[in-house]
């Protein structure tokens, strides 16, 4: 709050920001997060001054709109409208960073998956989320310091998670990690169950459970469920399929079936069928052709191939950049073999530099190559001057060298060429067409990493320097629920621009038009307003509560925020 003293001695004026609070509170109120909170946490202590709930959800709000380190959450309270807040003036004092611990301590402590099952029925019933198609993904939050307690042992009576080492995909391998598994709707890409799981927790293991879980959550199996190639197990599709369930999922590289069509192809000619175009930047058109595959997957699912237009061509401008920048390193190595000072001085040395290269430009299968070990005899004059009369004298030495040639495998590149733009997907829904298939997976399962990337980039859930385990295991419950908050905040929105045949909206800077809007953008907008409250000798004179633009009062209507919440700030 500030207190502005350019006014006369006897006024002053008082600001607090309110930002995009009363849109933030109007959805956790209508998730119903606060009664779920107080109904789950353990009983609070009488004599606290503020109840673990209240901060939480002070913390909640945080998180949403401008995360800030934990010790400093009364700073940034105090900056804004307390009621808001949900608190009083001097509540916000009492937001140290101690009474905020005690608060992550009591959440971690609290029956975290029933208040997880609470809170997505809710979700779902309120929210009218459709759960027919569900997606799951999962990426490396990564850890800065030792984490000496994490390592899986129990806390208060409760297990904890194991922080340490596991496949980085942030690539950060020296950093320890905790495994972040999330499942969205297709219906707006609405989070509506995750888990965080050990470091060195590898994906396909958490399938069949994760698939329990939404099964029990639903009470129903018949749901499309979608991840990436770690989904393709044929006990998990097995599994899956016979309890009634649907799945769709890419298959692996390398796998014999994968191997044999692509064999196939060179020898064949497909007949790919057209399912879709899609439009692509500068008049381009991307067509997307499918194929029921000749040669069934493993278990006896259905397999459909599909030919990219614009894969193939990528696939065939990799391939050409590999080979090339394979014959820039070769040649290189062989101008280091030809100099004077060569430090190769064994065939394995020069085959070992040679498979180096091959991999790091994974051009291995399109390039062969040959070393020849050959004597070089060098004549050398010696350095004595020979007497009047005589010859000189020369003496021969002679030091291996080696040879190296490299041709490009013409056969592999034109089998290689035949399968350029492929991709198989596995499914047990025959009554699913291609096109459906492809877009399934191509278009809504890339929500997915634009929801890790607004958690990890925007959301800023690492790095986190909660060296308390179980402190770091609640504070990602909170991160879900702020993740959730913006998936419904822009669902909202978007819905309702097409309810309302809005095509666009000018929030971009400059009055720029904005077709598909999110929830960050929405708290930049609203982010500038201010309330001011005129104190003379300390008594309440007027109230200016903060004064909307046409942009933000339509953004509010489309949002079902009633402008009250705004205009009526201190009545």
């Amino acid at each position: 709050m500030d207190v502005n003293s350019a006014l006369p001695a006897r006024f002053q004026l008082q600001s607090s920001r309110v930002a995009a609070l009363p849109v933030l509170n109007h959805f956790i109120q209508r998730w119903g997060i606060p009664p779920l909170l107080e109904k789950h946490l353990p009983p609070p202590d009488p004599r606290s001054k503020l109840l673990p709930a209240q901060v939480l959800l002070t913390l909640l709000r945080n998180l949403v709109l401008s995360h800030r380190p934990l010790y400093s959450l009364g700073e940034w309270a105090a900056g804004m409208d307390a009621g808001c807040l949900g608190l009083t003036p001097g509540q916000t004092r009492a937001l140290n960073d101690d009474r905020v611990g005690r608060a992550l301590d009591d959440l971690f402590d609290a029956d975290r998956q029933a208040l997880l099952t609470d809170l997505v029925v809710r979700l779902i019933q309120e929210f009218r989320i459709d759960l027919s198609e569900l997606h799951n993904d999962s990426t490396s939050l990564t850890l800065f310091g030792d984490y000496p307690q994490g390592d899986g042992r129990r806390v208060r009576g409760k297990p904890s998670v194991q922080v340490t080492w596991g496949y980085n995909k942030d690539h950060r391998p020296d950093l320890k990690q905790l495994l972040w598994i999330l499942t969205i709707s297709a219906d707006g890409a609405v989070p509506v169950h995750f888990k965080v799981a050990n470091g060195n927790t590898e994906d396909s293991s958490t399938h069949l459970e994760t698939w329990k879980l939404l099964r029990g959550l639903m009470g129903r199996a018949d749901f499309l469920y979608v991840a990436d190639c770690k989904l393709c197990v044929p006990d998990i599709l097995r599994f899956i399929d016979k309890q009634g369930g649907g799945f769709l999922t890419p298959l692996p590289g390398g796998r014999r079936e994968d191997t044999a069509f692509r064999e196939w192809l060179v020898s064949h000619v497909a007949e790919w069928r057209e399912v879709g175009r899609r439009p692509l930047p500068y008049e381009r058109t991307e067509i997307i052709q499918a194929l029921e595959s000749p040669i069934p997957e493993a278990s006896g699912f259905r397999l459909v191939w599909f030919l990219n237009s614009q894969k193939r061509d990528i696939d065939a401008h990799r391939r050409q950049d590999a080979i090339l920048r394979a014959n820039q390193k070769l040649d290189e190595l062989r101008a280091k073999l030809e100099g004077p000072k060569c430090r190769y001085h064994r065939q394995k040395q020069v085959t070992r530099a040679v498979e180096t290269i091959l991999a790091q430009t994974g051009a291995g299968r399109w390039v062969d190559y040959q070393v020849e070990w050959v004597v070089e005899v060098t004549t050398h004059r010696e350095g004595k001057p020979p007497k009047p009369g005589q010859p000189p004298r020369r003496y021969r030495t002679s030091r291996p060298r080696f040879r190296l040639s490299w041709t490009p495998n013409l056969q592999n590149i034109h089998a290689d060429a035949q399968a350029d733009g492929i991709s198989p997907f596995v499914t047990n829904r025959a009554d699913l067409p291609a096109w459906e298939i492809y877009t399934a997976y191509h278009n809504r399962q890339s929500l997915l990493e634009k929801r890790h990337d607004l958690l990890k980039n925007t959301l800023k859930v690492t790095p986190a320097y909660l060296h308390n385990v179980s402190r770091l295991e609640a504070l990602l419950f909170l991160e879900y629920l702020a993740l959730t908050l913006h998936a419904l905040i822009e669902r909202q929105l978007r819905q309702a621009m097409r309810q309302h045949d809005v095509a666009e909206l000018p929030i971009y800077p400059e009055g720029r038009e904005c077709k598909a809007p999110t929830a960050g953008r929405l708290f930049e907008i609203l982010d500038h307003l201010q309330s001011h409250t005129l104190l003379q000798e300390r008594r309440l004179v007027q109230i200016f509560p903060p004064e909307l633009s046409p942009v933000e009062r339509q953004l509010l209507d489309l949002l079902e925020v009633p402008a009250e919440s705004y205009t009526n700030i201190g009545a």
